[in-house]
């Protein structure tokens, strides 16, 4: 009755972070770029009180053992990179990935972080820069007095300029992709840093080697759906006052045991 009490309590801990990842998807319901989070269980080990194959006393083999499970445990947050509805701005300066890739995006310390937020800015000196002001990679500036701002499909950043009647190229985007885009760091503000588990970044131009494609006035919402959301948290409260009766119960097996007389 203890071991079922801690093996609850395995339960209403994993329950408990599975709500956590629940909520952290739906606050993050209006953040552009942002890829949901699921999370993975896995039982823990088992006590064994019979081996499987042990033969009785009277010589006949035992066709399965006696196995008391210990509970559960968190495996890991999978990060589900499905695409997410592109909605149309208006803005120049934003800009969605149509399929596979991320946005290279320059740390302070000089590090690259990666990002499918395009809410692009300008800087004071009119470099493309994050809301946080972090520098877009390969860096764009776009001149003074440029009178149109332009992203083609396949990354090619050109401008109109004065006195000038055809656009004049100012730059090249590129694109990041991983073959373990699961395994990417998150850093919040809507970046990402590569590691072991997601594998070096493999640089290609827009649309090309599977690479996504670019779309110029558009923003990538989150990819949160609130339904299925709701669905998972009935089903983590449910669950959790289920595991709590069983701690309860017994309690109660105890009290019994505890008050038996002779």
């Amino acid at each position: 009755m203890v071991r079922s009490m801690y093996t609850a309590a395995t339960g209403m801990q994993a329950q408990q972070l599975y709500m956590d990842t629940i909520s952290h998807n739906l606050s993050n319901v209006n953040t552009n770029g942002y890829k949901r989070q699921k999370l993975e269980f896995q039982d823990l080990m088992y006590q064994t009180l019979r081996e499987p194959g042990v033969r009785n006393v009277e010589g006949s083999m035992a066709p399965s053992g006696i196995e008391v499970g210990l509970g559960v445990r968190p495996a890991a947050t999978q990060r589900i990179f499905q695409q997410g509805s592109l909605n149309q701005t208006g803005n120049e300066l934003d800009l969605a990935i149509q399929g596979d890739g991320f946005f290279q995006i320059t740390l302070p310390d000089g590090g690259m972080a990666y990002s499918r937020d395009g809410q692009f800015k300008l800087s004071s000196d009119g470099t493309l820069v994050t809301s946080n002001g972090f520098i877009v990679y390969p860096e764009v500036v776009i001149p003074e007095g440029a009178k149109t701002f332009e992203v083609s499909a396949g990354g090619l950043v050109t401008v109109m300029l004065p006195g000038e009647n055809k656009s004049t190229e100012i730059g090249q985007f590129e694109l990041a992709r991983f073959i373990n885009p699961s395994g990417l760091k998150a850093l919040g503000n809507n970046l990402f840093v590569s590691n072991d588990a997601s594998g070096e970044a493999i640089m290609s131009s827009p649309g090309e080697e599977g690479t996504g494609t670019i779309m110029h006035g558009y923003v990538e919402a989150s990819n949160v759906q609130i339904v299925d959301e709701m669905v998972n948290m009935i089903t983590a409260q449910r669950a959790f006052e289920i595991i709590s009766k069983a701690i309860q119960v017994s309690e109660d097996m105890m009290q019994v045991a505890s008050n038996l007389k002779r």
